[in-house]
């Protein structure tokens, strides 16, 4: 399987299939790496996505950061001009449905934040490689994204360890990542 289209049916099949109690014990095992990273206990305001049913869960590590009081982002879909903007928000109750049935949060222009105002970025993904590239579901919003941070943002793939593989299929806009934790 060499063409991206291939691999994201195969992964998003792994996705499907796994259990729910090694999905939830491996999401624990992930956010315990997650929180012992350095750039991550000194990140003040961190980009967070919301998971899909079968990824690595991040209610549990969103909940975290705001108890231990960081500035908590997520994605707003934007459509029209195919890009992600970052959101602050206070709690989950922010959020409610929005494109691709993903959770986002309202919009309200007083609560976006410039690329320049994350210290991390924590980015889904169907499959990493050893490189931190990443496969993502196909429409690009990501890799447009990860071109607009500044250098010094750490940004972090969450994985289970199925989803790690040698090398993945790259193009000249795909952006690695700075890490990627797996369980």
């Amino acid at each position: 399987m060499k063409d991206k289209s291939s691999l994201r049916a195969y992964y998003l099949k792994l996705l499907g299939e796994q259990d729910k109690e090694q999905c939830a014990r491996k999401s624990h095992l992930v956010a315990e790496q997650f929180w012992q990273l350095p750039s991550v206990q000194k990140a003040r305001h961190i980009l967070f996505y919301v998971s899909m049913p079968g990824e690595v869960d991040t209610s549990a590590m969103i909940h975290k950061a705001f108890y231990l009081g960081k500035r908590v982002a997520l994605p707003i879909v934007e459509q029209n001009q195919r890009k992600l903007i970052p959101t602050f928000i206070s709690s989950m109750e922010d959020v409610h449905k929005g494109a691709y049935g993903i959770p986002e949060p309202y919009f309200d222009p007083q609560k976006t934040a410039a690329a320049k105002d994350l210290d991390a970025a924590v980015v889904p993904g169907l499959a990493f490689d050893r490189l931190h590239h990443r496969l993502g579901r196909g429409a690009g919003y990501y890799d447009r994204f990860l071109s607009t941070l500044p250098d010094r943002v750490t940004t972090i793939g969450l994985a289970f360890d199925f989803q790690l593989t040698e090398s993945l299929p790259t193009e000249a806009h795909d952006m690695p990542l700075s890490q990627v934790i797996a369980a």
